[in-house]
């Protein structure tokens, strides 16, 4: 192998300062295709979740489908790779998992090239965080094209596959590698744990603070409370409708998503242009507004924490007695008012736009105000743990990142 191109990535660990240049081979070269059928044996079936890996289908769906296919599929074992060709968001020329945790398992035939690490000297860990960065999408994309599928896949011949230029060190190195990126790994998952025990703690608490469907009244109110009254009132005894329209242009523009709630545009990937003169149209909204769409309702009334404009497409809520905005924050996000709602919105979906009329004729329970703040505070206090929580594992991950772009030589280096 000594006539290959070689190459360095910009970080190398100090024991292997003395080692070769990484060599460049393919990974046809160091891999073969997988073809074994499961035939009449019985194999945990699984599928593939994109960034997560392999999982089991009765995890993944509730249940087992490969139905008559099941002979067909293809049988992989224990650090073998799956290439599902079916694309995502994140991953958009198709996904690469290694079989972890299992001896072996059964994958649909249809959708999956299935490949095995043959070369002694490459360790199959390593070659798991290099597909995980999406490298081989890198590789792969200039030959895919645009909308083309079969059976719902990208149509990929896997040929570009084998063919893709992967650098590799002495195995040795390799390890090394792999073994730190995979216990920053470890960290994520770990603290990703404890970010689901808060999200799972705070919807607990949401579903005891408020009423649920069942109920009229909360499971849980703090003792200073107990004998306190809770009134329900209508929607338009709370709130009034928005529509004005005297703003200066250089207020932003919220974009408004389950995901991200109301936020300026700018601020996420939202590329829809906006004409001035169409600006002249949209509605102000203060901090604490509320907004609903028009269009459509699919569970959410989002609370504004910035001043901006936004569409004429969606209803302004503005609190018209002196109520806590926190506390409603949190009730619009309740099963309950989802679900009196979609009621009030039975009949009405075909097309046709949400009205003011069907919030405001919806009864809501108004506890005392500092009831309703102390609600509020409480839920924003784990808020403020989950948003810290989601930030540690942003920055554990964009340390990996860092680390990949640093122990790996560049893809654009490699494929020179």
């Amino acid at each position: 192998m000594s006539d290959k191109k070689t190459i360095l990535p910009k970080l190398r660990f100090q024991e292997f300062n003395s080692y070769p240049e990484w060599e460049i081979t393919t990974l046809g070269a160091i891999s073969e295709p997988i073809e074994e059928k499961v035939g009449s044996r019985n194999c945990i079936l699984m599928s593939v979740t994109a960034g997560k890996g392999l999982v089991p289908q009765k995890e993944k769906f509730g249940r087992e489908i490969a139905g008559n296919s099941y002979k067909n599929y293809y049988v992989i074992r224990e650090n073998d790779f799956a290439y599902n060709k079916s694309a995502t968001k994140q991953f958009p020329e198709g996904y690469i998992a290694m079989l972890t945790d299992y001896d072996e398992a059964a994958l649909p035939n249809s959708i999956f090239t299935c490949f095995r690490i043959t070369e002694k000297e490459c360790e199959p860990a390593f070659i798991n965080h290099l597909f995980q960065s999406n490298y081989h999408g890198k590789w792969l994309r200039k030959y895919i094209e645009v909308g083309a599928r079969a059976h719902g896949s990208l149509n990929v011949d896997c040929n570009y596959l084998w063919s893709m230029p992967i650098a590799l060190p002495k195995k040795k190195e390799q390890v090394k590698i792999a073994e730190i990126l995979s216990e920053i790994d470890k960290l994520i998952i770990s603290e990703s744990s404890k970010l689901d025990f808060l999200q799972t703690h705070k919807n607990g608490l949401m579903q005891k603070f408020f009423p649920s469907c069942e109920d009229s009244f909360p499971k849980l109110r703090f003792k200073e409370f107990f004998d306190k009254r809770i009134d329900f009132k209508s929607g338009d005894k709370l709130f009034d409708p928005i529509s004005n329209k005297d703003h200066k242009c250089d207020l932003p523009v919220l974009a408004i998503s389950q995901e991200h709630g109301a936020i300026p545009r700018e601020k996420i990937d939202y590329n829809v242009f906006v004409s001035d003169k169409s600006l002249e149209s949209y509605k102000v909204v203060e901090i604490g507004d509320f907004i609903i769409s028009l269009r459509s309702f699919q569970g959410g009334i989002e609370y504004s924490v910035y001043r901006g404009i936004c569409s004429p497409a969606y209803i302004i809520l503005r609190k018209k007695i002196d109520i806590c905005d926190q506390y409603f924050k949190y009730y619009f996000k309740t099963k309950k008012f989802i679900a009196d709602l979609n009621k009030n919105l039975e009949g009405i979906r075909d097309g046709k736009m949400v009205s003011y009329s069907q919030f405001s004729e919806l009864v809501l329970p108004v506890p005392d105000k500092k009831e309703q703040q102390k609600i509020a505070n409480c839920l924003c206090s784990v808020d403020d743990l989950i948003n810290t929580q989601a930030t540690k594992i942003e920055e554990l991950r964009n340390h990996k990142k860092g680390l990949l772009q640093q122990l790996f030589p560049s893809f654009e280096e490699v494929i020179k």
